[in-house]
């Protein structure tokens, strides 16, 4: 009777532990999906004022006064170095002061939400000086799509598609050689499916398909070698870290549905040190900004694939990666019995 009342009490704790973790769990996905949302605020967003010393100071300080930090002015020279710089990325939009009225310049392939806040703003300046604001989208999404709704949804299919896509071929894979190489075909493949959905589907766009096809296979092959480096070397650990880096923070954090500078800080900025985010940043400004500003998101994703591979091959060279290894721990996960045992039998 101690016995099996004793197993009934770990049975009943173990269950409470498990409903526990599982709750917390669900709550911190919660709070990663909901806080960004919640308490989104500008920060930082880059606007040039163009016109004279008195007339750009009257617009920026009773701005900063109301606003704090929201806004970063900078003065360009004249409305065309505004609109190179915006075509730059250097700025998210310009206010253009002049005798009949301000002249607004947004960017809504920048970010639609940014590009109203830079718009309202224009019309606010506007109404303290009594004129008039007229509005000038440089950058605009395709015909097809003028929210740009595809490229804002893309960053949860890419984040669980290199997940799937990394566990599937890892179930279905042995080799370490067949692996990668299977790897960089998914990624290749997938890079065409997806830009060509956006392109010839969705219309988020309407040129540029092969370097927009080239920096979305370089975000899947990211996301897929990270995944796999990090569950061949540390296991289930491995598994989870990807998971929080990929879908629990990466994707609420990627800034696509608004923008990096509307996170609270610094998430925004953590946001574009993971897969999605880096992602989003590159296709964005590979086919609306003619490449300007990639070299950040470049260097992250390249950094993910190459450490996810370093890590896929230390843990072959340590003996977890190899053929019998890998079986092994892939098979009692998957409980598929193991090529070397079929072999045996046979």
């Amino acid at each position: 009777m101690a016995a099996e009342a004793s197993t009934t009490r770990a049975h009943v704790t173990r269950t409470v532990v498990i409903a526990a973790a599982l709750t917390a769990a669900l709550s911190i996905l919660l709070l990663a999906f909901a806080l960004p949302g919640v308490h989104s605020t500008p920060s930082d967003i880059r606007v040039g004022v163009v016109g004279s010393p008195t007339a750009t100071a009257a617009i920026e300080r009773p701005v900063d006064t109301a606003q704090p930090g929201a806004f970063d002015f900078s003065r360009p020279a004249s409305e065309a170095d505004a609109r190179t710089a915006i075509e730059r990325r250097d700025l998210d939009g310009a206010l253009i002061v002049g005798d009949n009225g301000i002249r607004t310049l947004v960017t809504t392939a920048g970010s639609p939400s940014v590009a109203t806040l830079v718009e309202t703003l224009g019309n606010q300046v506007a109404q303290r000086s009594g004129s008039t604001s007229t509005v000038l989208d440089v950058r605009g999404f395709g015909g097809g799509d003028p929210k740009g709704v595809g490229l804002a949804a893309g960053a949860l299919p890419l984040a669980l598609g290199g997940w799937i896509g990394a566990l599937v071929i890892m179930m279905t894979v042995r080799r370490p050689r067949a692996l990668v190489i299977t790897t960089v075909v998914f990624a290749g493949v997938g890079g065409l499916a997806l830009t060509a959905i956006l392109r010839f589907v969705l219309g988020t766009f309407d040129g540029r398909f092969w370097p927009t096809a080239a920096a979305a296979m370089l975000g899947i092959a990211a996301t897929a070698f990270g995944v796999i480096g990090l569950r061949t070397l540390f296991g289930a650990a491995g598994l989870g870290i990807a998971g929080i880096a990929l879908i629990v923070l990466g994707n609420p954090l990627s800034g696509l549905t608004s923008s990096p500078e509307l996170l609270p800080a610094p998430w925004g900025a953590i946001g574009q040190y993971l897969p999605p985010g880096a992602t989003g940043t590159l296709l964005r400004n590979t086919v609306f900004f003619d490449g300007h500003a990639t070299a950040h998101p470049i260097v992250v994703l390249s950094a993910w694939l190459l450490i996810g591979l370093a890590f896929y091959a230390i843990a072959t060279v340590r003996g977890r990666g190899d053929n019998d290894r890998v079986e092994e721990i892939l098979d009692e996960e998957w409980d598929v019995e193991p090529e070397s045992a079929r072999a045996g039998a046979r």
